[in-house]
């Protein structure tokens, strides 16, 4: 079975994955690729292998707010397996890098065929949706720089890395606040020496206090079943001046 780091596909039995291998084409996605738009038909599944993707609800007048982040995890597209062929949802991609598609016709086929892939499928489903609904209250309850940092390391764990391209606009819109509000917050773990982020470029320096700067939705997250458990650099650096490039 070739390595794979999408956790859904790595869990299937070898059989199974090997059945579907044939339906699966590799593909580069680019940050800011939309895979979906919300009333728009969904041709394809998406099973991100070092990309992420943003499911963004788009309210009046162009208003948007991010509700999910979808990695390595699991899979772009779940409405299909419910029986949905149009998307509820803007699927937008947040961070370039690998997945694999596959057609709707040919994953409707295989998920009627091959049990074990309805059942990661059903399990990745729930952990989705529990993490829409932790977002949404999220978003009403909590402050800008705990919502941040939560964000912030939800990156993280589906990037697999320390240092990961954003940019302070696009933050914004994910969160659904002005740039200045994201340009402080920002700023504030700078001067603690949680992060460094310069031009797109964001670096986390300290892990385990950008953690506790995030709100419990963070560590509801990880508890979820079948949730995306997280992710540090086997030596992580150091906070302060000395860790600083």
């Amino acid at each position: 079975m070739p390595s794979i780091s999408n956790l859904m596909l790595a869990a299937l039995p070898k059989s199974v994955y090997q059945h579907i291998l044939p339906g699966l084409k590799p593909i580069e996605l680019v940050l800011g690729d939309v895979l979906y738009e919300p009333g728009e038909p969904m041709r394809h599944v998406y099973f991100p292998d070092g990309c992420v993707v943003s499911l963004i609800v788009v309210m009046e007048k162009k208003m948007a707010l991010e509700v999910a982040l979808v990695g390595r995890d699991g899979m772009v597209g779940v409405p299909l397996a419910l029986g949905a062929k149009l998307s509820p949802l803007r699927a937008l991609v947040q961070g370039s890098g690998a997945a694999l598609r596959m057609g709707r016709a040919a994953f409707g086929l295989a998920l009627r065929r091959h049990e074990p892939l309805q059942r990661a499928l059903d399990g990745y489903a729930n952990t989705l949706t529990a993490q829409i609904a932790r977002t949404a209250a999220c978003n009403r309850y909590h402050l800008l720089e705990a919502r941040l940092a939560r964000w912030l390391l939800m990156t993280r764990d589906r990037v697999e890395a320390s240092e990961f391209e954003i940019t302070q606009e696009f933050m914004s819109a994910m969160l659904g606040v002005r740039r200045v509000g994201v340009s402080d917050a920002a700023s504030s773990f700078q001067r603690r020496n949680l992060i460094e982020y310069r031009r797109g470029h964001m670096t986390i320096l300290n892990h385990a206090g950008l953690e506790a700067a995030s709100c419990s939705c963070y560590a509801h997250d990880d508890a979820n079943p079948g949730a995306l458990p997280p992710w540090r650099p086997r030596r992580a650096r150091a906070a302060g001046p000395a860790a600083r490039r």
